[in-house]
């Protein structure tokens, strides 16, 4: 749990720094823990921007974004990432069109 609110807290100690970029944008080659915490500051700040990132009490947000990232981070592992969107996207457009 702290190590949750360090990371709230470092996120909006670095959103105000040109930065931010760096720990947000991984390579490819970047440890597991890299991948995460990039995953986990790009979806705190965008809950932060959106409005939505104290809209549930710490714990609900926090495990959202875990499993959140780690949900993005198997299916990067599996090959999947990106396509995943666009062939979710077809298959609904398709069956739409036969509603």
């Amino acid at each position: 749990m702290k190590k949750f609110y360090l990371t709230l807290c470092c996120l909006f100690v670095l959103n105000g720094c040109s930065h931010l970029d760096q720990y947000m944008n991984v390579s490819a080659n970047a440890s597991a823990q890299e991948k995460f915490r990039a995953c986990a500051l790009t979806e705190a700040q965008t809950k932060l921007k959106n409005g939505t990132l104290f809209a549930q009490d710490m714990s609900a947000t926090k495990e959202e974004i875990v499993n959140t990232c780690l949900k993005k981070m198997a299916l990067e592992a599996a090959g999947i990432d990106s396509e995943a969107q666009s062939i979710t996207s077809g298959i609904l457009n398709s069956l739409q069109g036969l509603k």
